[in-house]
């Protein structure tokens, strides 16, 4: 087979490619050059979804009439202050972007500087360069992409709807204007205004474009040595079925780094239910040779030079920011339309049945007494299927508690406590319990029988099996042999590639669970309210160790709507 060199349009079209994947592509490539260009305000308008035009206006500081011509050329860049490429403190860095848009689309620029009386504009067409001519034009930059991928029509063919090529374009322009709070950002859709976000700070930014995250937000600040990470996260009561709300920003870049996403992971632990996702804006700050950001064409993965480093700082920022949070925000209680109530709970008078002329009892009644101001779940009222607590608060609220799942979030800090202060006592068994386990389980457990042991876990081999000698002090009553098990299928499920720290949480929640108030088991009205009281002096009491939420709130407000009173 003879080798041959491509034609130059050729070869353009398919490292366009590397940079135009979609007309979302193109906007975030134009939105980041206006910024580097300091842009105060960016205007972007799409139509049929961006494959018919994108236009792309700032009020930055614009390109020279001499300059236009190489603008368009590949690898020409004004973003480099050298050829090292260690220090990358801009967006955009390549020079590939507008020829490589020129190369698959019809692209018009029409730019004016500060310094200048008149402006200059160059077209594009499938990366035939026309010539530079004089235009009347605002100080800034204004590009327009019209026909996406005409001259590649192959590419046209993986698009999406034009409503999710639309969409796509929107998230674009809001991870840039959460990344960039003190830039105004409006984004129209076939003349129809999607965003708008006018200059703010970081807060009232968030509130714009995430009220929710916002209302309950927990602000993260932390610095060590030329690490900074700032932002909010959400309680973690406030979750989602993705990981879309996650915003990380590396030194003003908006990236989907599996490393920060795994150290976001970690950091909530078991605080967050198994397939759901926090939310977060956040922001790392490192000096720009600590980073490599000339990973992955859309610049959106990155490789840091102390991998490590950055992943403890990270953690342990977000779990001090989680820890000093009061009692997280409850979980939203459902919300149902009247429609929906009378839909799917009410049958017809014709369908009713009877009811019983004695009904068995589901709730146990407390006096009541004024609820204390000063204590947000309130005072206990009843105990319904001996499983939930209600309690009224003194604002009017109704809370809803699952008592195991609570006792469980109690056992588990009170067990993190014990090990952080050097360890967990041990209760001495009066009668040791002999275990059966497979033998790759025993052999996980023994291979952690030093680390048991700081839990407060006495175990050693007996024949072919283990013998539990001694089990946790606040776990004292627990079933030795069911938390012997419990604990062997986590440090197998595990294996050794996880964290330690993680591992030994695992086992610390695995521990929780076993010596935890039951669901079934009746209380005394003093029991509900120590329960309660307890709740609200312990951190991250919102879920329990397994991420599912211990308490909700339902506001009178809340109440009223449900049955039809607002």
């Amino acid at each position: 087979m003879t080798i041959r060199l491509l034609p130059p349009a050729v070869a353009d079209r398919i490292a366009a490619g590397e940079v135009v994947e979609r007309p979302a592509s193109v906007v975030k490539e134009l939105v980041e050059n206006a910024l580097d260009a300091g842009a105060r305000r960016i205007a972007v308008a799409i139509e049929g979804g961006g494959t018919a035009r994108i236009t792309v206006e700032d009020d930055g500081a614009g390109i020279a009439p001499d300059e236009l011509a190489l603008a368009v050329e590949r690898h020409a860049t004004s973003k480099l202050a050298d050829e090292r490429l260690i220090e990358i403190a801009t967006l955009g860095f390549r020079g590939e972007a507008l020829p490589s848009i020129g190369a698959v689309a019809r692209l018009e620029i029409v730019s004016r500087t500060g310094g200048s009386d008149t402006g200059a504009m160059i077209a594009v067409e499938a990366g035939a360069k026309g010539e530079v001519r004089p235009a009347a034009a605002p100080q800034g930059t204004r590009v327009t992409v019209r026909d996406l991928f005409f001259a590649t029509p192959a590419r046209l063919k993986f698009l999406k709807t034009a409503r999710t090529e639309a969409e796509a374009c929107v998230q674009a322009v809001r991870r840039l204007a959460l990344a960039h709070p003190g830039v105004g950002f409006t984004v129209t859709l076939d003349g129809r205004e999607a965003l708008a976000a006018p200059p703010a700070d970081r807060s009232r930014r968030i509130a714009g474009l995430i009220p929710d995250l916002a209302e309950h937000a927990v602000d993260v600040s932390s610095a060590r040595g030329a690490f900074a990470l700032a932002g909010v996260i959400g309680p973690p009561s406030l979750t989602r079925a993705t990981a879309t709300e996650q915003h990380l920003m590396v030194n003003g870049r908006p990236v989907a780094d599996r490393l920060l996403r795994t150290a976001l992971r970690v950091a909530y632990g078991d605080l967050v239910a198994h397939g759901r996702h926090p939310l977060a804006v956040l922001a790392l700050t490192l000096p720009p040779e600590a980073v490599d950001v000339n990973v992955h064409p859309a610049k959106a993965e990155l490789r840091f030079r102390e991998p490590d480093a950055v992943r403890g700082f990270v953690i342990s920022a977000l779990r001090a920011a989680l820890g000093t949070a009061r009692t997280v925000a409850p979980a939203p209680a459902a919300r149902w339309s009247p429609s929906m109530r009378l839909a799917a709970a009410t049958p017809s008078f014709a369908e009713a049945p009877a009811l019983p002329l004695a009904a068995p009892p589901l709730a146990r009644p407390v006096p009541a007494a004024p609820p204390p101001a000063e204590h947000p779940l309130g005072a206990a009222r009843a105990q319904l299927l001996n499983t939930y607590i209600v309690a009224e608060t003194s604002d009017g609220a109704v809370v809803l508690v699952d008592q195991h799942a609570a006792a469980e979030r109690l056992a588990h800090e009170a067990l993190r406590r014990a090990l952080e202060a050097g360890g967990v006592a041990p209760q001495t068994l009066l009668s040791p319990e002999v275990v059966e386990l497979s033998p790759a389980a025993a052999e996980a457990v023994l291979a952690r029988a030093d680390e048991l042991a700081t839990l407060g876990l006495a175990v050693e081999p007996f024949g072919g099996a283990l013998l539990v000698r001694a089990v946790p002090a606040p776990l004292a009553g627990c079933d030795a042999a069911a938390l012997l098990r419990d604990i062997a299928e986590e440090l197998t499920e595990t294996g050794e590639t996880t964290m330690l720290r993680v591992r030994i949480d695992a086992v610390l929640a695995r521990m929780a669970c076993h010596g935890s108030l039951r669901a079934g088991r009746r209380l005394t009205p003093a029991e509900m309210d120590a329960l309660l009281r307890q709740i609200e002096a312990t951190p991250n009491s919102g879920t329990c160790s397994h991420g599912r939420p211990t308490w909700i709130r339902m506001t009178r407000a809340e109440l009223e709507r449900l049955f039809g009173r607002r």
